[in-house]
């Protein structure tokens, strides 16, 4: 099938760049690393090296080779009999993509928010002083229940697929050019405010010491690694859909990396924005940690207006701050959608019918997320360790095919950056090792180790439970491997 193109390296430099950094580096990324310190951070550099850049190197260079969505790409690498693989890393990504949607609806409540803030009589800080609890209040109302909300998240749908319509050139490519240098300008001037703020460097340095007994805690890791896979797209699929657009003799090494590197950078400046602050507006260092140390969701949407509350200016700060996040949310919303339309625009379906299959599916499943901040946490931790297995999938599709072999015809070929075959190989076998025993720690963990509720019942509805997870793992496999046939044939026969 004929592709269209982008017009040079940096366009799908950018893309790449675009899907990477988005809500996870400024909103996800934080609360993380607020929780666990720099060894939450060590751990994430490791796995953007072991785990991420392999991967994301894979993806690229399989859809570079096969142009088709993941479903098609994925069945055409790793055979008829896997195709039901693809479907699930599909089916995963869409999953986190309905309720990333939610977040980049958040930021833009939030950036209204701020915009109001400036022509109100009361200053924020006045708001603040006279009832403490407004940030929490207007929170708690925004992600539970809120009909603007829904509609917020339904023109956030709208907009998205307007742009993608317009095509790879005219539409991400355009948008991407401007949203990613705009968003590097806003963070550095928001870490700039943050750390000259009294107390602010103490949050720095929180932010990067290593506490060497978290190591032995399993959390840490399955969320350093879920978190470097959710922030640089790795095993997501986004970064086959993207280089099914790349020209033939597109360097897949060096574009890799470029985005790797871009997206830990804007993490970092993220981490660098946000803690100092929580540092510099808590009565004391201990005040800080341990708000930190609960992870909360709302740490960027209660932390940063509360931040510029207390700077000169800070009502204008803030509006930049949360049109940053809104910018980084829906550039990494727009790859998520070109997935589905580019597994739907497989099946020869006419764009009026794909569009109208994409903008029902994303409204429809995103709405429960849009409605409770329980049902979000949910699809957030399923889906968001259900990347390890979407990394699994296409793993193990590798090391079928012979890594060494894989990479000297496919990644190496036009890159003049080449990475070590023994390395790569290395990290192929050593990650689906990794892989398994994360996911077997995880499930034998006290925080999410409950199959029963309260009344003896399957924990269906649980938010962390591991029944809901692999129920809701289980529909999508089970779904897969019964159209497995017909998926092939659909996908890659005609």
């Amino acid at each position: 099938m004929s592709k269209e193109q982008f017009s040079n390296r940096w366009g799908i430099v950018l893309a790449a760049l675009g899907m990477a950094i988005g809500a996870g580096n400024l909103w996800r990324f934080p609360r993380l690393a607020g929780q666990y310190g720099g060894s939450f951070i060590l751990l994430w550099i490791l796995f953007l090296f072991i785990w991420s850049i392999p991967l994301l190197l894979s993806e690229f260079a399989i859809g570079k080779k096969y142009k088709s969505g993941v479903i098609g790409s994925f069945a055409k690498f790793a055979g008829k009999k896997y195709t039901w693989m693809g479907f699930f890393i599909t089916m995963c990504t869409l999953g986190i993509a309905f309720y990333y949607a939610i977040v980049t609806a958040w930021s833009f409540r939030y950036l209204t928010f701020s915009v109001n803030n400036i022509f109100k009589k009361d200053t924020l800080l006045e708001t603040l002083q006279s009832n403490p609890d407004y940030l929490s209040n207007f929170w708690g109302g925004i992600s539970n229940g809120d009909y603007i909300t829904v509609i917020t998240y339904i023109c956030v749908i709208l907009l998205a697929v307007f742009i993608l319509i317009r095509g790879v050139k005219n539409g991400l490519e355009k948008a991407n050019k401007l949203l990613i240098p705009s968003l590097f300008v806003l963070l550095l001037v928001i870490v700039i405010v943050s750390l000259n703020m009294e107390g602010g460097i103490r949050g720095l340095e929180y932010m990067f010491a290593i506490d060497w007994s978290l190591f032995s805690n399993p959390t840490i890791w399955i969320e350093a690694l879920s978190q470097s896979a959710w922030s640089t797209g790795a095993g997501w699929g986004l970064m086959m859909t993207l280089s099914a657009f790349s020209r033939d003799n597109e360097d897949v090494t060096l574009n890799t990396f470029i985005g790797a590197f871009g997206n830990n950078t804007a993490s970092l400046l993220s981490g660098m924005a946000i803690l100092p602050a929580v540092f510099a507006l808590a009565a004391s260092d201990a005040e800080a940690i341990s708000y930190l140390q609960t992870g909360n969701q709302a740490l960027t949407f209660t932390i940063i207006p509360m931040l510029f509350a207390n700077v000169p200016g800070g009502d204008f700060l803030s509006v930049l701050f949360f049109l940053a996040l809104f910018v980084a949310a829906f550039s990494s919303l727009l790859p998520m959608i070109e997935l589905f339309l580019q597994n739907v625009a497989d099946l020869n379906i006419s764009k009026r019918k794909t569009l109208l299959i994409v903008i029902v599916c994303f409204v429809g499943f995103g709405f429960p997320s849009a409605w409770s901040l329980d049902f979000f946490s949910n699809q957030d931790w399923v889906w968001g360790v259900g990347l390890i297995v979407t990394g699994l999938f296409i793993l193990i599709a590798v090391a079928m095919n012979n890594p060494i072999d894989f990479k000297e015809s496919t990644i190496d070929v036009g890159s003049d950056m080449i990475l070590s075959s023994s390395f790569f190989r290395f990290a192929i076998f050593t990650n689906i090792a990794v892989g398994f025993f994360l996911i077997y720690w995880w499930l034998s963990q006290d925080y999410s180790a409950q199959w029963l509720n309260e009344n003896g019942q399957w924990d269906l509805f649980g938010v962390y439970s591991n029944a809901s997870t692999i129920t809701q793992w289980a529909i999508v496999i089970i779904t897969g491997l019964i159209l497995n046939g017909y998926l092939y044939k659909k996908f890659v026969r005609q």
